[in-house]
Order: C-alpha cells, then structure tokens, then sequence
C-alpha cells in the first residue's frame, strides 16, 4: 500500500525530496517522481522538505468519519506529544475536541509506553544480549531491517507503545472496536499495516491532520472545556518522547553494564549503526529516533510555525504534572499480560539493489560529462550525495542522466554559444542605460567595430537609439520593422525585445540587403518583360489589321469576277 504519493502537476523537479531521502526511496524517471515502498523507511522528510506541496500523505480521516457515521465504537489513542502539538489552555480540552467529533473514548498511548518500558527492563535484566536496540520508533525499525539486518539481533521483540496501548484498547472494548492512532509520526501508518499486529490499530491520523479536521468543523481547543481522559496514564509514558527511557530503565541499564546511548536523527542513526556493525562499539543500549527532535519533531506535527523548544517544553511539564505509575497499577497493567503478546518479531527485510561494475559505471559517468575525477564535482544538486552514486542509481534505474545538472548547464551554454556565436542574425543585448551588454560576431561584421570596443558603451555609437529608447519606455516590443541603414548602405528586419525580468532589451536583425536588391532587379525585369510584351502585342495588332485590309480588298475583287463570270454563263445559256 502506497502512503506516500506525488503530485505531477505540482512537482517541479527541484530534487529536493530526493537530496533530504535517507534511502533514496524516490525515483525520478520522465520528469514523475514515485516513492518505492520496498527501499523507504516512511520518515517522511520528503513530504516536509517539499516546497510545492507535490506529496500526499495516505489520509485516513475520511475513513475514521465513516467509522463514526456507522455508529462504530471509535477509540483514539493519543500519542504523549500531542500537548506541544496543539494550542490549548489545558492538556484535557482536547478530550473533548476529539469528543465533539465523535469519538467515544479518548485515551492516552501514554498507557502503552509503561507497558513497553516493563518489557524494556526485563530485557535488559535478562543481559543476554552484547547489544541493545530500542524499537519504539517504527522508522528505525525500517531502517535496521532493510539496511543493517544483521543488527536485527540486537532489536528488542517489542511492540511499540501505540500498538500496546492498541492491543488493550481491543481486548477492552471488543475485537469490533475501532481504534484510531493519533501521532506526530508517518511511519506508523505503515507499522499499523504489519501483519502481525494488522487488526489492532484502524487507522492513523497525523497530528497535522487532526488540527485540519478540527479547523474544518469550525473546533477551536482552547475555547473549550476539560474533560478527563477515560484511562489515567502516568509520568513514565508521557517521558516517552522526551527520553524517557534514560529515566525509566536507568537501573536496570547500569547494573546491566550498558552504557545508554540516545541518537536522533538520521544520520546520526546510520552513524551508530555502522559503528555497531562494524564492532567498533559494544555493550551500549541504544535509544534510536529517526526524527532530529524525536517524537516531539516528527513530520506529523502542524505546520504552524512553533518554535521546537516551546513543544518540547510543554511536553515535558506535562509529564512532570503526572503522578508516577505505582506498582499496583503497573500490576493491574500487567494483568493483560495473560490475553495479550507484546512481543514482535524483527525480519532481515536487505534492500537488494542492482550492483554496477566499474566498466558500466565509467560508461554511465561519461554519459553524464564526467570523464575524469575532475568532472565529479559532487554537488548534490541531482539529489544524490556523489557523482558515482547518482550513476548507480541511473544503472538501477532510478534516475536519469539528465538529472545532473551542471552537465546539463554546461550543455545547454554551450547549445547557447554555439548559436550565440554561428548566428547570422545580429543579435544585440543592451541593459536599462541603452549600453551594449553583448553582441555576436554577425554584428561585429555588419557594424565594423568588435565587441570589446562597445561592451559597456551606448548602442548610439553605433546606430539610432530612438528605436530602443520607445521600446524601454512603452515597455512594447517591435516586432518586424524594416529599417534601412544609410551609413552601412544594409537593409534590416529588426526585432527590438524587452525582457522585463531580466531588465533588458534584445534585438534581433535581419540583413535582407540582398534581398531587397533582388526584389529591385526582379522589379526591373517584370516591367522590361512588361514593355516587351506590349510592344509586342500592338504590333500584333497592326499586323491583323492589316491582313484584315488586304483580306476585305481582295474579297472584293473576287466578288465582282465572279459576278461577272456568272452572268457570262447565264447569258450564254439564253442562246441556245
């Protein structure tokens, strides 16, 4: 199932998504950018970087309101950040906002974390392993499976707190129940998809889109009264996203020999990770978040300009206001224990990926201009760290060569120069003063002067500025003026451009000199031909008139013989 998804029409190919990626989980291919699920670990920084809006995360609110709609028991379970996420007077008015939409009950994830912790100990009492990972935050998770599976052996088997609290959740109000998941954190709209825990949470709703469904239905929190939750959480579960953990398990941490080492961020993640792989650190419990401020940062959070320090502050007095979880209720907690697993398996999910050989990267690289390690600038800009990268990623097929873009500056300038400097149109670019800012070789030609004696001076040196001056200050090109030029004895169709974002005017002339020559001499031709013809003609005529003359004389004569001749003959006849 997709959770992420782009928008064509708003992607304007920028990279940006693909530079900030951890994974490089995005292709890019005939201009479409497409997340492939099988290599992302769903931190959701793409969706955040992204200028353009062009992402689309799976939204689950219009199913969360037919589940209302149909009457269902609707749960949310709402992630301990939530008090830096909203702007409210008291942490419990968002009970009754989430109630006036309607949902029925209203608890804390809070309640799934003590559970976690309880586990996280008994683990760590256990010292079996060389190594611990914590695998609270799903991304991490991903990311450990897929990229660094050999360390899956030091992963707790361990739920997370949302699909404890979950889990109770079901088990409390009927399997038939529907429970909705309310958190900063994209990741867990995937970690709710996972076979082994697929039926417990029924949807997940970002903090971000929570605070649009109340905006829609016109719900402003802290306008509204307190109601309670309907389930006491405690300090050590809403400590979870503020690092909890060094509080909760600092005991069993220490008499287990571990040093705590808590890592947020990405990079930082990989950096630790790649030191535990690589054994050049041992016997540590690491708390890994894959998010730069951990939950309390997560791309969930709403777009509204709060300052991280301010959540975070919030979310930590919120949790000092808490009593601590006393050992009857940890017990009572525990009870459930005996209906429900809150273990979890953790698989080797390897990304197998397409390997290059050398001859086939070098191949790929020249393609892309880079025909030594000179050539590798590796700008980034592509979206890829290095230049060798970026050509794995086109043999795999996740990118195109054309992504590189000072190969493609460096070919598009120079596809310019060479019809900058082959034209055989005069192309002139002046600036707002009217002096000449570039000319081309046709134009040194036609004008007789080279271009480093006019750079820099007034176009009137070399030609009449009205033209320019009118198309400056009307700000309206001329387009197809036919201008003739006494001083170099040319003809010339003229193109005057302003281009107002650049604050420039372009001309663009034609020499139709010879042109204009032949139309002269084929004008000349046609009125000689013209003459020709007529001369011609009248003679023509005086010739048939003539005939017609002669004709009608001898007509004539021929008529009266043969009068003559016939009357002879009648005559002769009368005789006999």
């Amino acid at each position: 199932m997709k959770f992420i998804d782009f928008d064509k029409d708003k992607c304007n190919n920028c990279y940006k998504c693909l530079r900030t990626c951890p994974s490089k989980a995005i292709t890019i291919l005939e201009h479409h950018a497409e997340i492939v699920d099988d290599v992302c670990i769903y931190c959701g920084k793409c969706q955040v970087i992204c200028p353009q809006g062009a992402l689309s995360i799976k939204d689950d609110v219009s199913k969360v309101k037919d589940a209302i709609r149909d009457n269902k028991k609707v749960i949310a379970t709402v992630a301990p950040s939530f008090v830096g996420a909203f702007d409210m007077d008291n942490p419990k008015q968002i009970v009754t906002g989430l109630k006036n939409l309607g949902f029925d009950i209203v608890e804390e994830t809070a309640i799934g974390a003590e559970i976690v912790f309880e586990y996280y100990k008994r683990y760590i009492r256990e010292g079996k392993y060389k190594n611990i990972i914590t695998t609270s935050c799903p991304s991490a998770n991903l990311i450990i499976e897929k990229y660094y599976p050999q360390l899956v052996e030091y992963m707790l088997p361990v739920v997370s707190p949302m699909v404890a609290h979950g889990k109770i959740l079901k088990h409390m109000y009927g399997m038939d129940s529907y429970v909705v998941f309310i958190g900063p954190c994209l990741a867990k709209k995937s970690e709710a998809e996972d076979f082994q825990h697929s039926q417990i949470i029924d949807a997940v709703l970002s903090f971000d889109e929570l605070s649009d469904w109340f905006e829609n239905e016109d719900i402003i929190l802290n306008q509204l009264s307190n109601t309670k939750f309907d389930a006491n959480s405690y300090e050590g579960g809403s400590s979870f996203p503020i690092g909890g953990l060094a509080e909760n398990c600092k005991t069993e941490i220490e008499n287990g020999g571990y040093e705590l080492i808590q890592v947020n961020g990405v990079e930082r993640c990989k950096e630790i990770l790649e030191c535990i792989q690589n054994e050049d650190i041992e016997d540590i419990c690491v708390e890994l978040n894959i998010c730069e401020g951990s939950c309390v940062d997560g791309p969930g959070m709403p777009k509204d300009g709060v300052n991280y320090y301010v959540r975070e502050k919030k979310v930590k007095n919120y949790a000092k206001s808490k009593e601590i979880c006393a050992d009857k209720d940890l017990r009572e907690l525990l009870e459930w224990e005996k209906e429900i697993s809150f273990e979890k398996t953790y698989f080797n999910k390897r990304v197998k990926r397409k390997k290059a050989t050398e001859e086939e990267l070098q191949e790929i690289l020249r393609k892309m201009g880079k025909h030594g390690e000179e050539d590798e600038l590796n700008c980034t800009a592509c979206g890829y760290r290095t230049c060798r990268e970026k050509a794995e990623s086109v043999y795999e097929g996740m990118s195109e060569i054309n992504m590189c873009l000072p190969f493609m500056r460096a070919k598009a300038e120079s596809l310019r120069n060479v019809i900058f400097e082959n034209s055989p149109n005069i192309i002139l670019i002046l600036d707002e003063e009217l002096n000449v800012k570039e000319m081309n070789p046709a134009s040194e030609r036609i004008f007789k002067i080279k271009a480093e004696n006019i750079i820099g001076k007034p176009i009137a040196m070399i030609m009449d500025d009205s033209k320019f001056r009118k198309v400056k200050e009307t700000k309206k090109c001329l387009v197809g003026i036919k201008v003739y030029y006494k001083e170099y004895n040319k003809v010339m169709f003229e193109n005057i451009l302003y281009l107002e974002k650049e604050n420039v005017l372009m001309a663009i002339m034609t020499d139709v000199t010879y042109e204009e020559k032949n139309k002269k001499e084929l004008a000349r031709v046609k009125e000689g031909t013209l003459n020709a013809a007529q001369e011609v003609i009248e003679k023509q005529m005086r010739v048939a008139q003539e005939i017609a003359s002669l004709l009608g004389e001898t007509t004539a004569e021929t008529k009266v013989t043969l009068t003559k001749l016939k009357e002879i003959v009648i005559g002769e006849e009368g005789d006999l």
